[in-house]
């Protein structure tokens, strides 16, 4: 099938858990902050299983494991779709329904990982424009202040202080004799298409943090933290608090503080394109406070506006508003009405590279990182729109022998319910990935290892494939999966995918089958002959 038509410390950049890519490059304005270092994967830590004669000793041997693992009366119900080869000799080792397209959740970011590497380079950056047609007369910058996005996803809180980037930026504007702003602050973010939704997203989940619409101009991420205390008073409503202020946001709170002891649940709602966000439920007096993120509706507005307050703070006075260029009626630098002066470039920004990015976008399984980057692939040919994205991950996968008929793709995330892949072909792409010089190291270096960091830094823990495993994890409702390589007791290196869907019972349930199935490949030696 064709793809669709239709999109403080460093270690808070993984979550205390990121072993992350070389170190960023400095720019004009605030140094961005370092990325964790990367280092090659821990050693395998010991055997804690008894019983060395269980290993599995040959294909056959293997096979029968795997087969007792995934062919459980509890997943009567269920579809796996697994495959596993050598990494050395391509020999398949074991396959159930390898050419059957299931939905892979986040193993999608394989798919567009591997994609942006090979066209877009590890040493991509994503680039931020200060740019006006305005004259600078004794310290005043006499028009608009315009920031040109190209969807940097990294100025922000992971990267550092959330406002790191913006101080370095009015440091700059100062040197440049900039005192006054005369005009407004105008958020350019036309080099990307304005939907940041993506097809096939559920509505349910629209107002959390993870499905953050994606633009040309991202600021923390395009979310707001949501922190949440309960009332003094039982049966009052609880403290809720939007930080930074600037979101445009407009809190409806419901949630109730309930009695000491007794569960809380809490939800967030915000329809498509509102701005209203509703929060429910209930939370007990005795709790401690409680941090959730929460997505934006216009990114542009939030990041121009938090600019604007970061520019006043840091000693440049700004006499007019900050808006999204969507909303301006005259004419504009991109088009229509009265002709403008080209305007001037007062300041250039550079994010860190692509390997950088790319060991978060893995490792946590960042959603909006791999939306944005699909869009800047769709740039790299024409416009920078998910259909664009979606034919250059189109044209790599060709070049790689990979037929079309093996994915169906709608974003570059895996939220979407409309994407489909078979595990035959993400085993296709990860051994691509692994024999070509130029991706090799820097792509496995994005992956989470198993019991150390990133999604799996709380599975497979102190077990034989603690350390031996490198994988992309993958979640959305009734679907799991685990992509990537892992290192045998006999040293073999094994390229595998495991995706179930259709599953009736618990996810925890999916999890132990398939870390059971993790540990018996690692556990594969092959008999001497």
């Amino acid at each position: 099938m064709p793809i669709v038509n239709r999109t403080t410390h460093v270690i808070a950049i993984l979550t205390a858990v990121c072993l992350c890519a070389c170190a960023s490059h400095r720019q004009p304005g605030a140094p961005h902050a370092p990325p964790p270092s990367r280092q090659p994967p821990p050693g395998p830590a010991p055997s804690t299983r008894p019983g060395i004669a269980e290993r599995p000793t040959s294909v056959n041997v293997l096979g029968d494991a795997l087969d007792r693992v995934f062919r459980d009366a509890r997943f009567e119900h269920a579809v796996w779709a697994v495959v596993v080869e050598s990494l050395a000799t391509g020999e398949r080792l074991y396959e159930l329904n390898p050419t059957k397209l299931v939905m892979p959740a986040s193993n999608m970011k394989i798919v567009t990982l591997a994609a942006a590497a090979e066209r877009l380079g590890w040493g991509y950056q994503f680039e931020t424009l200060l740019t006006s047609s305005a004259s600078i007369d004794n310290g005043i910058l006499r028009g608009d202040l315009i920031v040109v996005g190209s969807g940097d996803p990294t100025i922000g809180w992971r990267w550092g202080e959330p406002d790191a980037v913006f101080v370095g930026w009015a440091a700059e504007l100062l040197d440049a004799g900039i005192r006054v702003i005369d005009g407004r602050i105008i958020g350019d973010d036309n080099r990307f298409e304005d939907e940041g939704l993506g097809a096939g997203w559920a509505w349910d989940y629209l107002a959390e943090g993870y499905a953050a619409p994606s633009g040309a101009i991202e600021y923390n991420e395009d979310t707001v933290e949501v922190v949440v205390r309960p009332s003094p008073s039982v049966g009052a409503f609880a403290r809720v608090e939007l930080t930074p202020p600037e979101s445009g946001l407009v809190l409806e709170n419901r949630l109730v503080t309930t009695a000491p002891g007794v569960e809380g649940t809490i939800s967030l709602r915000r329809p498509a394109g509102a701005h209203v966000l509703e929060i429910a439920g209930t939370l007990p007096a005795d709790s401690g406070e409680v941090r959730r993120r929460a997505a934006v509706a216009n990114p542009t507005e939030f990041f121009v506006r938090s600019l604007k307050r970061a520019l006043i703070a840091n000693g440049i006075e700004v006499r007019g508003e900050a808006i999204d260029i969507d909303s301006l009626t005259e004419a504009t630098p991109t088009g229509g009405g009265e002709i403008i002066p080209t305007p001037r470039v007062l300041l250039r920004h550079l994010s860190p590279p692509l390997s950088d990015v790319a060991s978060v976008l893995m490792k946590v399984s960042q959603n909006l990182y791999a939306d944005t980057l699909l869009k800047a692939l769709g740039a790299q040919r024409h416009v920078a729109t998910v259909e664009e994205g979606r034919s250059v991950v189109g044209d790599v996968l060709q070049e790689w022998g990979i037929p079309p008929e093996s994915y169906i793709m709608y974003d570059g995330s895996g939220l979407s319910r409309y994407n489909y892949v078979t595990a035959e072909m993400l085993v296709r792409i990860l051994a691509r990935m692994s024999a070509d010089p130029r991706h090799a190291e820097p792509f496995l270096l994005t992956l989470p290892v198993a019991g150390v960091d990133g999604s799996l830094r709380n599975r497979l823990k102190e077990t034989i494939t603690a350390g031996r495993v490198q994988a992309k994890t993958g979640s959305i409702a009734n679907v799991r999966s685990l992509s990537g390589y892992l290192t045998t007791i006999g040293g073999e290196r094994l390229v595998f995918s495991i995706i179930a869907n259709h599953f009736r019972v618990p996810q925890s349930a999916i999890d132990e089958a398939t870390d059971r199935a993790v540990q018996t490949m690692v556990e594969f030696r092959r008999a001497p002959h």
